[in-house]
């Protein structure tokens, strides 16, 4: 699958706000934990 330019576009407005919780929950369902999520971030 190739990118778009709209695609590219949409990505580049997210905020990391509207994200955040979507990574968190994604690693709790994989056995991770916030504290790890952190580590990674800093």
């Amino acid at each position: 699958m190739q990118p778009t330019p709209e695609h590219n576009a949409k990505i580049a407005k997210m905020t990391f706000a509207s994200v955040y919780p979507h990574y968190l929950a994604k690693l709790e369902r994989k056995g991770r934990s916030k504290e790890e999520l952190h580590q990674v971030i800093e």
